[in-house]
This record gives C-alpha cells, sequence and structure tokens, in this order.
C-alpha cells in the first residue's frame, strides 16, 4: 500500500516537472535591449551619435501606460501650482501688503494727475 502511494506521488512529480522547467531554465529576456552608443572617428573628428545621446538623456518611463494607479502616482508629486491649487508664496505675490487682513488684493492709489492737454483752472 505504501509503495503505491509513493509510485503516485512520485509519477505526479515527474508530470508536473515540465512545467516549471521549461520556466526556470530559459533566460529572461528583457523588454527593451539596450542600444549601444557608437562614436565614430574619420579624419580625426569623432562624430557623435546624438540619437543615442538624446535617448540616454532623455528621462525613462518608471510607469506602465496602461496602469492608471500608477500614473496617479505621478500626478501627487507634481507640484501644486501646476495641478491648479494654492501656492502661498503666489498668492502673497499677487495681494501684496493686503495678505491677511483683506480679500481684496493690493491696488496703487488712483492718479490724481491733470492731461497736459487740457486748460488748468
Amino acid at each position: 500500500m505504501h509503495l503505491t502511494i509513493l509510485a503516485t506521488l512520485c509519477t505526479a512529480s515527474l508530470l508536473s516537472t515540465p512545467a516549471w522547467a521549461a520556466d526556470a531554465g530559459s533566460p529572461a529576456l528583457p523588454a527593451d535591449p539596450p542600444s549601444a552608443c557608437v562614436d565614430v572617428e574619420v579624419g580625426g573628428y569623432r562624430a557623435l551619435s546624438y540619437d543615442c545621446l538624446s535617448q540616454q538623456i532623455s528621462p525613462q518611463k518608471s510607469w506602465q501606460s496602461g496602469n492608471p494607479e500608477l500614473t496617479s502616482e505621478e500626478i501627487v508629486k507634481q507640484a501644486p501650482n501646476r495641478l491648479g491649487l494654492f501656492n502661498q508664496a503666489a498668492t502673497s505675490n499677487r495681494m501684496g501688503n493686503q495678505f491677511g487682513s483683506s480679500a481684496f488684493p493690493q491696488r496703487p492709489p488712483p492718479v490724481q494727475g491733470m492731461s497736459p492737454l487740457l486748460p488748468s483752472k
């Protein structure tokens, strides 16, 4: 009886082995293989690969474009004034010396001058 159970377990493990052995044995290929930058020197002058350099300095995508949860994390990292939210420094600059004491921003006093074209009284 014990021999039958042992044989059944061995057979079951051997049948399931190819399913996980193929995954473990195959090397993982990267999604985007790294591109090699090649600098060429012709007649003593180096010709830079500007396409390669621009790819190196461009920001890398940190999320999958189809995952909305990760894009919401990027929104949280943005500056508040870029999102249209309150910014104390900008509001203080707009309100002038009325900031904190009035709901109306500081305005220059009205001009009381006379027009040089009109005759004086």
